[in-house]
């Protein structure tokens, strides 16, 4: 080699492939494949405008957005399986979104999580099948809301129950909820127009711990505001104000007028959204009701 072509060689920067390309991709092979990653999502709602992206307001997707483009240069958008309420908080929110990262998992989830503002969490996440769609993928989701009766209102759970300050009958509640188990027309239950408001319940759970009541709901899938709504009406079973015959006659199409009132979003918590692949008691009972339907 010549002293002068040396030079050139041995001054020159070494070359590097465009970012998301490796060596090879930059020559039209080899180029980085896009994955989709599914991940599942803690977060304190009280510090949200809700779940989905606003121009002018903080919301769980927007921040996640953001840690994925910090942690992965992507800019993709962050799809969740259920677009929780302002004030509304999750256990088991499920994102997915796309990258090319070359990460593997146990370092895309840390880096994901030390962009994060405290409020918000990543508990796990892996690559999903092409095409996965936490929303419309989903079979179950189950919603659970906490209900403080004692007299003083609570100061640490204040942004995690509803505070009735009054003790509510128990048992009339779990015959009201009885009455919303299985397919119905949740129209009353629902603020705005849906297409359809038929949805099916496969569980509702009513019971007491010390001076809380939790309730938990599972189902196909839940219409806007129609669990806030379903707690109402327990609530009004509880004071005695309604009963379970009254309950059947609000599902009917006529009764959207006899729904009083909209239970805080704040006493609400996404627990865990299931898929075909999940084994739980949620997804036999909708294979049993499947069966019997």
């Amino acid at each position: 080699m010549r002293r002068s072509t040396w030079r050139l060689y041995a001054n020159s920067s070494p070359w590097c492939p465009p970012r998301g390309r490796s060596a090879a991709g930059a020559h039209g092979v080899g180029v980085t494949q896009v994955r989709t990653v599914r991940a599942t999502v803690e977060y304190d709602g009280a510090g949200f405008q809700g779940f989905q992206r606003q121009r002018s307001s903080r919301t769980v997707q927007g921040v996640l957005e953001t840690a994925v483009r910090a942690a992965t240069g992507d800019d993709e958008t962050v799809a969740g399986a259920g677009r929780t309420d302002s004030g509304v908080h999750a256990l088991g929110q499920v994102i997915a979104f796309r990258t090319q990262s070359r990460l593997d998992d146990g370092t895309l989830l840390r880096a994901l999580n030390a962009h994060l503002p405290a409020d918000v969490a990543i508990r796990d996440l892996a690559t999903a099948a092409p095409g996965f769609d936490p929303r419309r993928d989903a079979t179950v989701r189950v919603y659970e809301y906490r209900i403080e009766q004692r007299p003083v209102r609570p100061v640490l759970d204040r942004t995690r129950a509803w505070h009735v300050g009054k003790t509510l009958d128990l048992a009339r509640m779990r015959s009201a909820a009885a009455v919303m188990v299985g397919s119905h027309d949740f129209d009353a239950f629902t603020a705005g127009a849906q297409v359809s408001t038929r949805r099916e319940v496969f569980a509702l759970e009513v019971w007491r711990e010390a001076s809380t009541i939790l309730i938990r709901i599972a189902a196909n899938a839940f219409l806007y505001r129609m669990v806030r709504r379903i707690v109402t009406t327990l609530v009004r079973a509880g004071r005695c104000e309604i009963d379970a015959a009254d309950v059947t006659a609000l599902l009917t199409p006529a009764a959207r007028s006899q729904i009083r009132g909209t239970a805080p979003a704040h006493g609400l918590t996404l627990l865990r959204v299931e898929y075909p692949n999940v084994e739980s008691r949620y997804n036999r009972q909708r294979m049993t009701q499947a069966v019997r339907s």
